[in-house]
Parts: structure tokens; C-alpha cells; sequence
């Protein structure tokens, strides 16, 4: 009982655990539906699996599959999210316990019962479970929302090499507060059409609709939902990876003030695609976009610049190639900030030119190759997500060594492989025919399937050594127990 006892107060009772046992159930997901992708049907290899899972999956139920296997998902890297702040941010120690146990329940349920209920037929209990997970998360970001409230005098800034007001207010806690706030607002924007399924409103996917000269008032803010979660979830983890690195100094009061202004002006643009404001609320989301891309680019400066000089600090005078070396000598700390650089080139810089071309080019493509682009641009900016977050806890678990460089690598090069190919095939159009490219399109799907694939198994390699060491007496995860307890009483 011991035994039992101890690995679940590790899992469930740590940062580390927590985070732990969230990217397995996101793992596991991911390798059990992605074999029911479109590739996979080629191979036979779907038909396979549905037949040893039993699963029930009508085709006219798509849609609606597909929506909770992706709210899975969310969730799920939300709680990834809300652990970290929860662990490098002061709050209240009932804020702390009680967002943890609300929004671990919260994903867990929605995950869990969701994917019951959306693919092995449809027991309404279960779906009755999945809701009751997404309204424990809400009352979770509710809680951590007020948890981070940045007026508390108990957590303002007294270091002036942060951003903060003449009064001391930390400006990093209010972007993380802002971020909050909106979060939980933009929730309500899936959450009210979601009430009114089998009322007038039908499931769909945004990219399926895409073209419709009307759309309803519901389809809209469904449509902002999609985009603004997504977008808030990388403004989140822009932050807290800022946390990590310790970002300060000139450039970080001037990052925090353009990060909220972003993030307020973007969710603004966002809600008013469900309203009069339709037609210029593109205009305000782009004006929205710029000051969080430029925090993310100061960020991105300040960071290298560090990496750069404690790598060359017994050098007099370092030559670029030594100044390279020190840059990427570690990838589990360049990473992170490469990674934010590099989805300008697969998701930002593609997703504005999109929109300023999108009556010149774009909807002059059949609507197929429309559908691709949205549909890549979305699924890069979450895989981009991921491996930042990979990265982040591959620091946190204390990887060291070869290790350290083989782990952080092998994330970087196989999801950018992927990723560079997926923009390929999203934008081939630009410079292919559709007479000639069936070859282009091959070896992509081989670079994205082979670089996705690979990384799978990198992670999987991970999960495994976790596993193994759950089951020592003095495992790393006993380590990891008593440096939190540790923490805590420093605190």
C-alpha cells in the first residue's frame, strides 16, 4: 500500500508529476488516434485498429470526433500550462491546491469520458462526464485568474530589473493575469454555441466553412474560439518559458507592456468576429498580433544574447563560430526561443501573408488547398506548442549530458523536418501544378510522417525510462519529491 501510495503522491502531489502524468495521456492519445489518420487508412493500418479497439465510428459523426479528440488534447496541455505557472509564480496556497486538483480532475474527466463517448458509441453519461471536465478547468482558470490578481502588494516586483509600475506592480504577473482573464473569457465563445447543440445548432469543422459566402453568429464565434484559444495557449507559454530563462533587464519592460497590449487588443479583434464588428475585426487581430510577436522577437534577442556571453565568458574575444557554439550548446535552453523563431517561417509569416493575399491567390485555389493550408497552419502551431513544452520539462526533470544534447536535438531537427514539410505541402500550390505533384508530395509525406513519427518514439523513449523509475525504491522520482518539499519550505 506503501508503494501505491508514495508513486501517487509523486504524480498527483508535484509539479513534475502532474506534468508527468499529462504528457502521457497525451502521448497515449496521440499514438492510439493518430493511427486512424489518413495515411494510416492507406497503409491499412485504421481499419486495423478500429477493429482491435472495437471502436463505433460512423462517418456522418465525424466532425463531432474530431472536435472532442482535440479538446482532449487541449485540455490537457492547458493543465501542462497551468502546472507551470502554478510552480514558478507566488499564489496562495489554497489558489495553488485548488486550481491543481480542479483542473487535473477537469482534463482527466474530458479526456477520459470524451473519447469514450466519441468513439466507442454514445452512452450520454459519459458525454454528461466530458462537460463536467471543461467546467471544472473553467472554475480552475476562474481560480488561477484570481490567483494572479497582480494589485496584491504581497507579490509586487522589487527588483528593478523587471518590468514593473511606479508603485511596483510586477508587469510579468499582469501578462500572465491578462492571459488568464482572457483565456477564461474566450472559453465562453465554444462554450455558448456548444450548449445549443441539438437546438438549432450543428457541429462543423472551421476549415469546412470556410468559403460559405454567410455564416451564422454561432459558426463565427466558434471560429474566433478556435483561433484565440490556440493563440493564448502560445502567448502562455511564450511567458512562461520567459519565466524560465529569468528574461529582465531593458528589453523585458519594454516585452511585458507589448504583451498585454497584444493580447487585449487580440482577444478585442477576436470577440468581434461574433459581432457588427465583423468586418474589421481582421484588422484589429492583425494590429493585436504585432505587439505579442514582438515581445516574442525581444525575448528571443535577450535570451541569445545571454547564452551567447556565458558561453563565451572566458573568451576575450570570441569569433562568430565560437559565439554559434555557444548559442546552441545547450538545446534544451535554445530551443525553446528557436522554435518561437522558426513558426514565423511555418505558421506567422504563412498565416499573414495568407490573409493579405487571401482574395488575390488564395481563394482563387480550388477550396481543397484552402482547407489544406488552414488546417496545417493550426496543427504546426500546436505541434510547435509541444515541442516547447517538451523541452521545458526535459530542463525540469534535470536531464545532463549526452542525454541532455541528444533529447533536445533529436525534438528540434525531427519536428522542423516535419513542420518545414508540412509548409511545403501547405503552400505548394505557389510554385507546382497539381499535374506535377504527386512526386513533391510523396517525399513530404514521408518527411512529415518519418519526423512526427520519429519524435513519437522519441518521447515514448522517455515515458518508458519514467515508468521503469516509478517502479524503483529511490528512483529519480523520489529525488524529485523532496527538492519540491524542499521548495516549498524556502518558500
Amino acid at each position: 500500500m506503501s508503494f501505491i501510495k508514495s508513486r501517487l503522491a509523486y504524480l498527483f502531489g508535484t509539479t513534475k508529476g502532474l506534468i508527468l502524468v499529462a504528457i502521457a495521456m497525451i502521448a497515449m492519445e496521440t499514438a492510439l488516434f493518430g493511427m486512424l489518420s489518413g495515411p494510416m487508412a492507406e497503409m491499412g493500418v485504421r481499419d486495423i485498429v478500429i477493429r482491435i479497439f472495437g471502436m463505433r465510428l460512423l462517418p456522418g459523426e465525424r466532425e463531432g470526433r474530431i472536435i472532442i479528440l482535440y479538446h482532449s488534447i487541449a485540455m490537457a496541455v492547458v493543465a501542462i500550462e497551468t502546472y507551470m505557472i502554478t510552480s514558478i509564480l507566488k499564489m496562495g496556497e489554497f489558489y495553488k491546491k485548488a486550481v491543481r486538483v480542479l483542473i487535473t480532475v477537469g482534463y482527466l474527466f474530458a479526456m477520459i469520458f470524451g473519447m469514450i463517448f466519441a468513439y466507442w458509441g454514445h452512452n450520454w453519461i459519459f458525454h454528461g462526464l466530458y462537460i463536467t471536465g471543461l467546467a471544472l478547468i473553467f472554475f480552475a482558470g476562474v481560480l488561477l485568474t484570481i490567483a494572479l490578481w497582480p494589485w496584491n502588494k504581497a507579490y509586487y516586483q522589487p527588483d528593478p530589473d523587471y518590468a514593473r509600475s511606479k508603485s511596483g506592480v510586477d508587469i510579468e504577473r499582469a501578462a500572465f493575469f491578462a492571459t488568464a482573464l482572457t483565456t477564461v473569457i474566450s472559453a465562453i465563445f465554444g462554450a455558448v454555441p456548444g450548449s445549443y447543440f441539438g437546438n438549432g445548432f450543428e457541429v462543423f469543422l472551421a476549415e469546412n466553412v470556410i468559403r460559405l459566402p454567410e455564416k451564422t453568429t454561432m459558426q463565427y464565434s466558434i471560429i474566433g474560439h478556435l483561433h484565440i484559444m490556440l493563440a493564448l495557449i502560445a502567448i502562455m507559454i511564450t511567458l512562461i518559458i520567459g519565466r524560465w530563462l529569468n528574461f529582465k533587464g531593458i528589453l523585458h519592460k519594454i516585452a511585458m507592456p507589448l504583451m498585454i497590449l497584444g493580447t487585449i487588443v487580440l482577444n478585442l479583434g477576436v470577440w468581434g468576429v461574433a459581432t457588427p464588428l465583423e468586418p474589421i475585426a481582421h484588422m484589429i487581430i492583425y494590429v493585436g498580433a504585432t505587439p505579442s510577436m514582438v515581445a516574442a522577437l525581444l525575448l528571443l534577442i535577450w535570451s541569445w544574447n545571454k547564452l551567447i556571453k556565458e558561453g563565451t565568458a572566458q573568451i576575450k574575444k570570441p569569433n562568430f563560430f565560437q559565439k554559434l557554439a555557444a548559442l546552441v550548446r545547450d538545446p534544451l535552453k535554445f530551443g525553446p526561443t528557436w522554435q518561437m523563431l522558426f513558426m514565423n517561417f511555418t505558421t506567422s509569416g504563412i498565416g499573414i501573408f495568407m490573409a493579405i493575399k487571401l482574395d488575390d491567390i488564395f481563394r482563387l485555389w480550388p477550396a481543397r488547398e484552402e482547407r489544406i493550408e488552414l488546417t496545417g497552419h493550426w496543427h504546426a502551431l500546436s505541434a510547435i506548442i509541444a515541442t516547447i513544452i517538451l523541452m521545458y520539462y526535459g530542463d525540469m526533470i534535470g536531464l545532463k549530458g549526452r542525454i541532455r544534447q541528444l533529447y533536445g536535438w533529436l525534438i528540434i531537427f525531427l519536428s522542423d523536418v516535419a513542420l518545414a514539410g508540412v509548409t511545403i505541402f501547405e503552400m505548394k500550390r505557389l510554385f507546382i501544378s497539381e499535374a506535377l505533384q504527386q512526386p513533391l508530395v510523396n517525399n513530404l509525406m514521408y518527411a512529415i510522417d518519418i519526423g512526427l513519427g520519429l519524435m513519437l518514439v522519441v518521447l515514448a523513449v522517455v515515458m518508458v525510462w519514467r515508468l521503469i523509475d516509478l517502479f524503483k525504491p529511490r528512483g529519480r522520482w523520489s529525488e524529485e519529491v523532496n527538492q519540491e518539499l524542499a521548495q516549498e519550505v524556502l518558500k
